[in-house]
């Protein structure tokens, strides 16, 4: 294979602080970079949040622009839909429900799809984004349909 993955998606948002706030809080994510875009100062707002070894959230505030206010259900939402990003273990999945939980920010609900268990969430801009880890419970070659609940967080 010749990529090592997905290197960033650019986001939209109408309050930079808030999310990353969001992201370093839940997923112990770090702002490489905050300010303006361009070097004289001029244009929107950039910040760069690391959530992986090789994978960032490249966010743009852009003064006037109400893109983050627009709420649209699944499949409804252009041609990127959601942003799905990996737990490092289980453990980690663990930890991060529960901080989706306390926040607010996802149910109790963890989808069995067969090879990976996933929560769907929404950040504080509302963009639907979901958390996977492999299925320590799997049986190979086996699939679950959406809305299949896993049996070990039943």
């Amino acid at each position: 294979m010749l990529l090592k993955g997905l290197n960033h998606v650019a986001t939209i948002t109408n309050d930079s602080a808030r999310l990353q706030d969001f992201y370093r809080d839940v997923f112990e994510a770090e702002v490489a970079r905050d300010g303006s875009e361009s070097p004289e100062g001029k244009g929107p707002r950039l910040s760069i949040i690391k959530i992986g070894d090789w994978s960032e959230l490249n966010v743009f505030e852009i003064e006037g622009n109400t893109e983050a206010d627009r709420q649209t259900p699944m499949f409804g939402r252009g041609r990127i839909d959601h942003l799905a990003v990996q737990a490092a273990s289980l453990e980690a999945f663990e930890t991060i429900r529960e901080r989706l939980m306390i926040r607010g920010s996802a149910d109790d609900f963890v989808t069995d799809f067969g090879p990976m268990l996933s929560i769907f969430f929404r950040d504080p801009d509302g963009l639907e984004c979901e958390v996977c880890v492999e299925n320590p419970d799997a049986t190979p070659g086996e699939f679950h349909p959406p809305g299949t609940r896993a049996a070990r967080y039943s």
